[in-house]
């Protein structure tokens, strides 16, 4: 989690205190009112948990303060602007969720993308990205909705092809070499981005593992723009939009783009994974 979100959430479990304190109620009776434990009365208080929309409409008539509402919501949704816990975001599967990154990718004119543990989402073939939803969707319990996010995922890559959109893309050997899935379908994937060298839209470095790093190869990330830099992590997908964090980021994927290799090198390291598959 990261640290501003957890302010915010602080921020929000104080406000939630303050009405009810504003209302005459103590944690015990505000429990009794809604019908929860007392519990989860000091967990959203404290910021231990964070409120769905249901229990802040519940929090704001409980308090005696319904106008309270709309402004609870507004703190709710600028708190989830930046962190979109997977839990929530995959309640009706990894569709909707590929959808809502393809609006940013028509949005955006300059894409630049790190990744250090498997082949990036925009450059994956259908086989290999049926076995990492496959394997997200068992990791979160989800609506296993495969052929769909795949067909969603694919059907993005055409931005590739289209003129005025630039994709910087740095990825980590490490990431090449990941069995997220068969053998045969690694090779397969391999095969797919050593014909990525040379599209006119894309500029695909590869960082070898042998290479002097500035910065350990952590989470993988996208840049849309100078506007937004969007992280993945385990429990969420992290949205952020204000300038210093972006800058972070940007300087965070430069350092890794320095440390990387292009082109014929980038072909050779490229190879290199593919006849290490091979043995398998």
């Amino acid at each position: 989690m990261t640290t501003d979100f957890q302010q915010a959430r602080l921020a929000l479990g104080a406000r939630l205190r303050e009405l009810r304190t504003e209302g005459g109620l103590t944690g015990r009776e505000l429990a009794r009112e809604l019908g929860w434990p007392q519990s989860k009365v000091s967990k959203l208080e404290t910021g231990r948990q964070t409120a769905t929309a249901d229990d802040l409409q519940a929090w704001a008539l409980g308090t005696g303060r319904p106008a309270a509402a709309e402004e609870l919501t507004v703190r709710l949704r600028t708190l989830e602007s930046r962190s979109r816990s997977w839990r929530r975001q995959l309640t009706a599967g990894h569709t909707p969720v590929q959808d809502a990154l393809t609006a940013e990718y028509e949005r955006s004119t300059v894409l630049r993308a790190w990744e250090g543990s498997m082949v990036v989402g925009m450059l994956q073939t259908a086989e290999y990205a049926r076995h990492v939803f496959s394997r997200y969707m068992d990791l979160h319990r989800s609506v296993r909705d495969v052929e769909e996010a795949v067909r969603a995922r694919v059907k993005r890559q055409e931005m590739l092809y289209l003129p005025g959109k630039t994709f910087h893309i740095v990825m980590w050997e490490a990431a090449l070499c990941a069995l997220v899935c068969p053998p045969a379908v690694l090779a397969a994937q391999l095969d797919r981005l050593s014909g990525v060298i040379g599209l006119d839209s894309v500029t695909l470095g590869i960082v070898p593992l042998g290479a002097p790093l500035k910065l350990p190869p952590a989470n993988g990330f996208w840049l849309y723009d100078d506007r937004l830099a969007i992280a993945e992590d385990w429990h969420a997908e992290l949205w952020l939009d204000d300038t210093e964090t972006v800058n972070v980021y940007r300087r965070a994927w430069q350092s890794l783009s320095d440390a990387a290799v292009y082109g014929a090198e980038a072909h050779r390291v490229i190879m290199r994974a593919r006849r290490a598959v091979g043995s398998f």
